[in-house]
């Protein structure tokens, strides 16, 4: 699977073997769908452009804040085991928990 991104928004980008088309939808979205299609990575690209364009313009005419795919704000469930040792290792190097889980997630992908 593919990944497309335009204006802040990734869209995914899936081939359908029976028709020979590529489809796809932005990630992210809870209220709001975008989806999008094409026959070639060109104009998928563009449907995909296009879809962002339309919903951000609709949004704009309608006089609502657009939904953004990801706000920055995660709620994590764990276990308090895990909470209590990932607070203690980032007490012990001296930053907030906050900040140490997002260094360990940027270490991770990186």
């Amino acid at each position: 699977m593919g990944r497309l991104r335009y204006k802040g928004y990734v869209g995914t980008v899936e081939y359908d073997e029976e028709d020979g088309s590529l489809t796809g939808k932005v990630l992210g979205l809870r209220r709001d769908g975008i989806l999008y299609e094409g026959s070639s990575v060109k104009e998928i690209t563009e449907d995909f452009h296009q879809a962002v364009d339309h919903y951000l313009q609709t949004c704009k005419d309608q006089g609502i804040k657009p939904e953004r795919p990801y706000s920055g704000k995660l709620v994590l469930r764990i276990t308090p085991t895990l909470h209590g040792q990932a607070a203690e290792k980032a007490s012990t190097i001296g930053v907030s928990l906050n900040e140490w889980i997002s260094q360990a997630i940027q270490n991770y992908l990186s």
